[in-house]
C-alpha cells in the first residue's frame, strides 16, 4: 500500500467569540509528570459514505476551542517546571490518498503496514496530529496521535467524541474540567506507600534487561478475538472458588488467562518471578471524586507478581486473585500517598519517572503491561456518517504489551492485541482459547 500525501497543515482553534489570551499555561500535574513522554497512535477505519475533509478539519477547529491544551506546546515556566503553553499554535492536519481499495484484512491489522496511516511520532512538537487517508472504494481511515503527558487515555476518548459531536454541529457536551492544581499534597505529608522504585526511579538506576536470543525485530503482533461466550466461561472459570460471593470481572478473568498463556507460551523458567503492570484511573477512586470529565493524567499502576511455576501450576483463579488484590490496593490512601511523595521527596532525591525508562523499553519479558480501553468511548467518534467499523492502536511491537479493545460488533466480546517473539507465538495460539 502506496500512501500519497496530499497536503499537510497546522489547524488552529475556530472561537466563536473573542479569543484567550495566547500568553496562558497550565502547569502539568504529578500525574501528568509521571506518566509517559511520547505520542500514541490509534487508527480508525469508516465504510463510505464518508464527510468531506473540510467538515472534519472544521469540527476539529471547534473541538480545539473547547480543549486548548491539545493546539498548544510543551515548554517551561520561570522555575524550570513543566508546562503546556496555551499559544493556539496548531496541530498537525495531513490529507493523504491510496488508489487502492480498503481490505482490512491487509490493511488494518497489527503490522507495520499502520504507520503510513498516522504521522510519524518521533521528534514532533505538536501534541495532536490527524491523517485522513481516502481509499479508491470510498472508505476512509483516520489515524490520530496525541502526547500521553496532555492526557490519559480516559481524557483522550473524550476530546476524540467532542470532536464529532462538532463535526455534526452539536454542541460539545459533557465540558472538559480543566483545573489540574487540584492535587494538593497534605500538610504533614503521609508517605504511607513505597513508591521510590515503583513510580520514581534514581537517574543512576540501570535497568536489568533479560538475556534471551530475541531482538525487536523478531517481534510479531497478533490479534485475538475473545467472544462473550467464551468470556462469559472464563470469567465463571476464575471466579470458582475465589472465597468470596463476588465473581471476578471480565477484565480481571482475562487478563489472569493471558498472563498463564503467555507465560507458559514464552517457556520461563519456573524461579523467574514474571509480573503484570496495570493503568488505574484515579477518577473514581480518589475521595472526593475527580469528576470523570477531568482533562488530563490520573493514572497511576498496579503490580501483580507471581513466580512461574505458582503461576503455571495453581489454577486461574490464583491469577485473578493476585490481579484483584493488586488493582484493589490502588486506592484513595495509595494516591494521595503519591501525591505527598511526589511534592516532597522527587527533587531532593534527585528521581525520574519510572515510565521515562520504559518509554524506550521493547522487550518486557518476563513481564506484561495491560492497557485496557474497554470502558473508553472510542467507537463513538462519529462524524456525521455514523461510527467506525474499526478501531485499534496503531503498530507498537513493545514485547508483553497488551491492549485490550471493545469489539465493534458490540456483543460483549474483545479484542486483545499481543506483541510476542515469533518463536513463542505458535504456542501461544494452541493455547490462547484453552480453558483448561
Amino acid at each position: 500500500m502506496r500512501v500519497k500525501i496530499g497536503s499537510s497543515k497546522l489547524v488552529k482553534p475556530f472561537y466563536e467569540g473573542n479569543p484567550p489570551s495566547t500568553k496562558d499555561y497550565i502547569p502539568l500535574s504529578v500525574f501528568d509528570k509521571v506518566t509517559y513522554d511520547q505520542h500514541v497512535a490509534i487508527i480508525y477505519a469508516y465504510r463510505p459514505p464518508t464527510p468531506p475533509n473540510a467538515i472534519i478539519e472544521l469540527g476539529l477547529k471547534k473541538a480545539l476551542a473547547v480543549y486548548r491544551e491539545w493546539a498548544g506546546r510543551l515548554g517551561k515556566d520561570d522555575n524550570g517546571e513543566p508546562i503546556i503553553l496555551l499559544n493556539n499554535e496548531g496541530v498537525r492536519f495531513v490529507e493523504a490518498s491510496t488508489d487502492c481499495a480498503l481490505d482490512h484484512t491487509a490493511h488494518i491489522r497489527p503490522s507495520s503496514s499502520l504507520l503510513s496511516l498516522h504521522p510519524s511520532l518521533e521528534s514532533v512538537v505538536e501534541l495532536v496530529q490527524v491523517q485522513i487517508t481516502r481509499f479508491s472504494c470510498g472508505s476512509m481511515v483516520v489515524g490520530f496521535t496525541a502526547h500521553h503527558l496532555v492526557a490519559d487515555g480516559n481524557a483522550t476518548s473524550k476530546f476524540l467524541v467532542a470532536w464529532g459531536q462538532a463535526c455534526r454541529g452539536l454542541k460539545i457536551n459533557p465540558r472538559p474540567f480543566h483545573d489540574r492544581t487540584i492535587f494538593s499534597p497534605k500538610n504533614p505529608p503521609n508517605f504511607d506507600f513505597e513508591h521510590r522504585g515503583v513510580e520514581y526511579i534514581t537517574k543512576s538506576f540501570k535497568k536489568v534487561y533479560p538475556l534471551i536470543d530475541n531482538s525487536v525485530d523478531d517481534i510479531v503482533a497478533h490479534k485475538i478475538h475473545y467472544t462473550a461466550e467464551f468470556l462469559s466461561k472464563l470469567k465463571a472459570k476464575a471466579s470458582s472458588n475465589n472465597g468470596t460471593n463476588k465473581p471476578f470481572s471480565t477484565f480481571e478473568s482475562l487478563v489472569a488467562h493471558l498472563w498463564r498463556a503467555i507465560t507458559k507460551a514464552r517457556g520461563i523458567n519456573g524461579l523467574e518471578t514474571t509480573q503484570v503492570r496495570i493503568s488505574v484511573d484515579g477518577r473514581a477512586r480518589l475521595i472526593p471524586r475527580v469528576p470523570n470529565e477531568y482533562f488530563g493524567n490520573l493514572v497511576l499502576w498496579a503490580f501483580a507478581r507471581a513466580k512461574v511455576k505458582d503461576l503455571l501450576s495453581e489454577p486461574l483463579p490464583y491469577a485473578a486473585t493476585l490481579l484483584h488484590e493488586a488493582v484493589a490496593n490502588v486506592n484513595d490512601n495509595y494516591f494521595k500517598s503519591f501525591i505527598d511523595f511526589a511534592n516532597h521527596k522527587v527533587k531532593g532525591e534527585n528521581l525520574v519517572p519510572n515510565a521515562v525508562a520504559d518509554t524506550n523499553e521493547s522487550i518486557l519479558w518476563p513481564n506484561l503491561e495491560v492497557d485496557s480501553w474497554l470502558r473508553f468511548p472510542f467507537y463513538d467518534l462519529d462524524f456525521g456518517e455514523g461510527g467506525p467499523y474499526i478501531f485499534m492502536p496503531s503498530f507498537s511491537p513493545t514485547e508483553g504489551m497488551i491492549f485490550l479493545l471493545p469489539s465493534f460488533i458490540g456483543d460483549g466480546s474483545i479484542d486483545v492485541f499481543v506483541p510476542l517473539f515469533r518463536q513463542n507465538l505458535t504456542t501461544f495460539k494452541q493455547i490462547c482459547f484453552s480453558l483448561d
